[in-house]
């Protein structure tokens, strides 16, 4: 947190000979810190400020351009916690979250994918996000990944070249917990080992087709693919999920969250405003929502 803090504050450098602090500040964070918990908002955003203000000096580095999307989704993730009506959205920014497992704890990250697709009832995803959680605690353990069944991840944008940290970064009684629901969950004929598909016949997060190789676009607020229904802006070719979008916007207005502010705040700053904003269909559901929290 102190280096984060001094970056911060005096602005990061392009100075390559500052590129390790900027790694091991990244891999500390992403060990320390909760990947959902809406108290890691600030240090999310922060990373996330002091990465954008590098990828600017340094915009073809694509290690730093990826840890920037890493602690972005992070940020939109943590600033969901809390509200019921952004709960799908901050599920999405989990599992979109998996794409960077080469970057992150991967131990960490499945089970935070995993915990939150259980927490919205996505327990086919659930089930197979938690059983490659426990795959990988077992490989920790072992030291190696050469056991690491890949087949439920093939036809995916996910790696499956990840770096096993020295020890576990979740806690003993959550890897107990989720191990008693997988099995009880494997006797329960209603849920399958197998990934939520879209229209393309794909795994709804990836941004790749794999029946023609053609990539689409990234939802710069989830980090799912925009397929269709897109919101475009003034700056950018960076699209988003219209539905998704709007949500968030409505939402913000609603709940009045300083969190869901700086989050739009930041894409504004890097997009300009949308060319196609289409709030009305979303305002009365997410009222609706809001009264029942």
């Amino acid at each position: 947190m102190y280096a984060l803090n001094v970056f911060a504050q005096y602005g990061s450098s392009g100075n390559p000979a500052n590129f390790n602090l900027y790694r091991r500040m990244c891999s500390d964070l992403f060990l320390s810190e909760s990947f959902s918990s809406l108290t890691a908002y600030k240090t999310w955003s922060a990373l996330r400020d002091v990465l954008s203000s590098l990828v600017e000096k340094v915009p073809d580095n694509k290690e730093f351009s990826t840890l920037l999307e890493c602690a972005h989704l992070l940020a939109v993730r943590t600033s969901c916690s809390g509200h019921k009506q952004l709960f799908e959205i901050g599920v999405k920014a989990a599992v979109a979250l998996l794409r960077y497992t080469n970057y992150l704890l991967p131990d960490k990250a499945f089970y935070e994918a995993g915990i939150a697709c259980r927490s919205i009832g996505w327990n086919n995803m659930a089930f197979v996000f938690l059983n490659r959680f426990l795959d990988i605690c077992d490989a920790i353990e072992d030291g190696s990944t050469d056991m690491l069944d890949h087949s439920d991840f093939a036809d995916t944008d996910i790696p499956y070249d990840i770096m096993l940290p020295e020890d576990h970064s979740v806690q003993e009684d959550e890897r107990e917990e989720a191990k008693e629901w997988v099995l009880a969950v494997s006797m329960d004929q209603r849920v399958q080992q197998v990934l939520n598909t879209d229209e393309r016949g794909c795994y709804e997060a990836s941004l790749v087709n794999i029946n023609t190789s053609v990539t689409s676009p990234q939802c710069i607020l989830t980090g799912y693919p925009v397929l269709r229904g897109e919101v475009v802006f003034r700056n950018t070719s960076r699209v988003a999920n219209k539905d998704d979008w709007n949500v968030y916007v409505m939402a913000r207005k609603v709940t009045h969250s300083v969190e869901c502010q700086d989050v739009l705040s930041y894409l504004l700053q890097i997009t300009g405003a949308p060319s196609n904003p289409s709030y009305s269909n979303q305002r009365q559901s997410v009222k609706k929502e809001e009264r029942k929290l």
